[in-house]
Formats: structure tokens, C-alpha cells, sequence
């Protein structure tokens, strides 16, 4: 009995934890988005690429700033190496033929320096700067890339999961007033007054809404889960949505925005296309500069001692001081042509980049035009499709009525659902399709 106390405790307790650990939010778009900015994964990634590229700037700067270096070096010579000098190079009167043998320096030696170097110039150096203000510039518009398309995703899962949630509501409706139409008839076919077709066909639509409906519960599922992806939170936390697909609708429709110009240079594919073109006339500069000379300098400053003994951390130990200043000037003269083939390159290179370039502005300029024409067409898609439900309304509850008083056939009054229940459900896909027409046209003019 103890035993089961405690496994039961300890249950709870577990089960009480996973419960705390279960974490609740509440977004509007807006402040969905904005956690995405911050939250996504991918854009995590994002801001770190950003700060590597700010940190390797730095490493190119830092390569023609001083550079400090030091070292410490101890030898013991176990066993010496020994010099040959021929015949009585030392003693006039040895035989001229013998070898004397000769030990130079001592037991043990230690020295210790410092190194300062001075990069003063190199054409290289120069063009390396530049690039690294490129190469941090590349990584800041992938990042904006990174964004907008985080932004689009998240407004798209947003819209899902809002047209999931009145596409339930209005099955819940729909199934709700059928059941009742379904009873009544059932009720009617019992009095002997209508034929038993008249209930048949309503329980073949009753089950039709029923399987769409439990198709909806499950989807709405997955659409909750990718949204919560793209915020970059734990799939299994709750998530509240605010804001309503209608209100959301009447907020995209800006008819004054599609009556703007667009400049192709707002474009985000654009600035990356023309940024790496300004790479490649930056790779060219720096093919040309490596024919120019480099100019370095360099101080040096140590001291050295020798001993038999290891005696250097004595007191009375002699050390040597020495230093030196040393300038390096290189010329490049002949390479065999290697650097202009290289040159040649990054020429050829740099054509291709243009190419690009407006290959890309091409390609936006189209890409602009057919998402201002789609969301041209999501409006008055949406403008028709309200029409269409609200006439789809009144028949359907005409032929409920005439259904009713036995005026119309079960065909016709179910020809009638059928066409409401379509009409609902384009009219819940058109204002989708109005918020995220909108927010393909934003990400490419780049409006945040």
C-alpha cells in the first residue's frame, strides 16, 4: 500500500510538472510576426551570420594594425655538435693533414623577444577592406531576405489556421441546422406525408458534413503546428489567435497600394544581385593590386644569456640584450602571365555578375507584375464571392422553405446546400488568398 502511494505521487508530480512546463501564448498577426523575427530559428541563424561577418571584418582590419608577438626559447645541447677544421689551423706546428675537432657554445642557453610588425602598405590590404564592408553588407541583406520570407510564412500559416477555425464553425452551423432539417423530415416521412428518397438524401449530405468536418479538426491540427514552427516555439504549447479573418481582410484591402510605383531597387533579390556584382569588381581590383609592391616593417627586442648550468633564474645572470629594425619591400616582376590569367578571370567573373544583375531585375519586374495582378484578382475574387454566398444564402433558405411545405424535391433543396456550402467555404478562401496576395506582394517590394 506505501509502495503504491509513492508511484502514485510520483505520477502526479510528473504530471504536474509537464503541465507547468506547458507554455501559453497569445498573438495578433502583428505580434506574431514580430516573435518570429526575433524567435524563428532560421532567423537566429540569421543575426549570428550577420555577427560573424561583422567579426571577420575585423579580422581584415586587424591584419594592417600593429602586430605584437613574443617567444621564449630554452636549448640544451645534450650532446654538442662538433666542427671539423683541417690541419694546424690552431697549432702551427701540427701535422698538416690532421683533423682537430671543436665544440662551439655552451651547455644551456635560454632567449626570450618581442616582435613588432608594421604592414605599411599593400594594394591588397586596401581592396580586403573594402570587400569586408561587401562581404558584411551580403550577410545583412540575407538577413532582410531572411525576414520577409519569415514574415510571408507567418502570415500564411496565421491565415490557415483562422480559415481552419471559421471553416469549423460554419460545418458546426451547417450541422447543426441539417440535423434539425433531418429530424424534422424523418418525423414527416413517419406520417406517410413525403417518400423516404427525402431522407436519404439528407442523411447522405449530414454525413458528407460530418466527414469534413472531422477532415477540418484534423488539418487545423497541423496548421497550428506550422505556425508555431515559424514562430519558433515548442509545437505542443497552446497558441491564442486574436485577431478574425475578416478583420484582417479589411485591412489588406489598400486599393491605393497597387496604384504605387514600384523602383526595382527596392527589390531585396535585387540589392543581393548588386551586391554581388560590386564582389566581383572587388575580386577584379584585387587580381590588378597584387602587381603593385608591398612595404612592411619590423622592430625586434630581446635578450639571450648562456650557461653550463641551468643558472637563469639567478640573480647575478648575465643577459645579453640585442634588438633590430627591419624593413621588407617586395616587387612582384614576373609571374609567366599567372596573374593576368587570374585577372582575366575575375573579368570574366564581373560580365557574369552584370549578366545576373539584370537577369534579376528582369525577373522582378515580372515577378511584381504577376503578384499585383494576383492580388488584383484576390479582390474582386473576394468582392464576387461575398456576392455569391449572400445569393447562395437567400435560395438555400427559399428551397428550405419550399422543401418544407413540400413545394420542392429533396434534389433541388440539396442542389441548393450544396451550392451554400460552396459558396462559404470561397468565400472563407477568398480572404486568404486577399492576406496572403498581400504579403507576397510586400516581400517583393520589400515593406516590412
Amino acid at each position: 500500500m506505501k509502495n503504491k502511494l509513492i508511484i502514485t505521487l510520483l505520477l502526479l508530480t510528473s504530471y504536474l510538472q509537464a503541465q507547468e512546463k506547458k507554455e501559453s501564448y497569445s498573438f495578433s498577426l502583428k505580434e506574431a510576426i514580430d516573435y518570429a523575427l526575433e524567435h524563428n530559428y532560421s532567423v537566429i541563424n540569421a543575426n549570428r551570420d550577420v555577427a560573424s561577418a561583422k567579426q571577420k571584418k575585423w579580422e581584415t582590419t586587424a591584419l594592417g594594425l600593429p602586430q605584437l608577438s613574443g617567444s621564449v626559447g630554452y636549448l640544451n645541447n645534450i650532446d654538442f655538435t662538433l666542427q671539423g677544421v683541417s690541419g694546424n689551423a690552431f697549432n702551427p706546428n701540427g701535422n698538416p693533414d690532421d683533423i682537430s675537432l671543436f665544440a662551439f657554445g655552451t651547455k644551456q642557453s635560454m632567449n626570450s623577444n618581442l616582435t613588432l610588425s608594421q604592414l605599411i602598405f599593400d594594394g591588397s590590404y586596401i581592396v580586403a577592406l573594402q570587400a569586408s564592408k561587401t562581404y558584411l553588407k551580403f550577410y545583412e541583406n540575407a538577413k532582410q531576405k531572411t525576414n520577409l520570407e519569415i514574415r510571408e510564412m507567418v502570415i500564411n500559416a496565421y491565415g490557415n489556421v483562422l480559415l481552419a477555425e471559421e471553416s469549423i464553425a460554419i460545418l458546426e452551423k451547417n450541422k447543426v441546422t441539417l440535423s434539425k432539417t433531418l429530424s424534422d423530415t424523418q418525423e414527416t416521412f413517419k406520417n406517410g406525408l413525403i417518400e423516404e428518397e427525402n431522407v436519404e438524401q439528407l442523411q447522405i449530405t449530414l454525413a458528407s458534413i460530418n466527414s469534413n468536418l472531422i477532415n477540418v479538426k484534423r488539418l487545423i491540427e497541423i496548421a497550428n503546428k506550422m505556425l508555431k514552427l515559424s514562430l519558433g516555439i515548442e509545437i505542443n504549447s497552446e497558441v491564442q489567435l486574436t485577431d478574425k479573418l475578416d478583420s484582417l481582410t479589411a485591412s489588406n484591402l489598400d486599393l491605393a497600394f497597387i496604384q504605387n510605383g514600384f523602383e526595382v531597387s527596392q527589390s531585396i533579390n535585387y540589392q543581393m544581385a548588386s551586391n554581388l556584382q560590386e564582389q566581383r569588381s572587388l575580386e577584379l581590383k584585387l587580381q590588378k593590386s597584387k602587381a603593385l609592391p608591398s612595404l612592411g616593417a619590423a622592430y625586434n627586442f630581446g635578450y639571450n644569456s648562456f650557461s653550463n648550468e641551468f643558472s637563469f633564474a639567478d640573480s647575478n645572470q648575465k643577459w645579453n640584450r640585442f634588438s633590430n629594425l627591419g624593413v621588407s619591400l617586395n616587387v612582384p616582376i614576373f609571374s609567366s602571365l599567372g596573374r593576368s590569367a587570374k585577372t582575366q578571370q575575375a573579368k570574366i567573373a564581373l560580365e557574369q555578375a552584370k549578366t545576373q544583375l539584370t537577369q534579376t531585375e528582369q525577373q522582378i519586374k515580372l515577378e511584381y507584375e504577376r503578384a499585383k495582378s494576383d492580388y488584383d484578382f484576390s479582390i474582386e475574387e473576394y468582392a464576387t464571392s461575398k456576392s455569391n454566398l449572400n445569393l447562395a444564402e437567400r435560395i438555400e433558405k427559399k428551397q428550405q422553405i419550399k422543401f418544407t411545405e413540400g413545394l420542392s424535391s429533396s434534389f433541388d433543396f440539396n442542389e441548393a446546400q450544396r451550392q451554400l456550402y460552396t459558396a462559404q467555404q470561397n468565400y472563407l478562401q477568398s480572404m486568404v488568398n486577399i492576406i496572403n496576395k498581400k504579403a507576397s506582394l510586400d516581400k517583393i517590394i520589400n515593406k516590412n
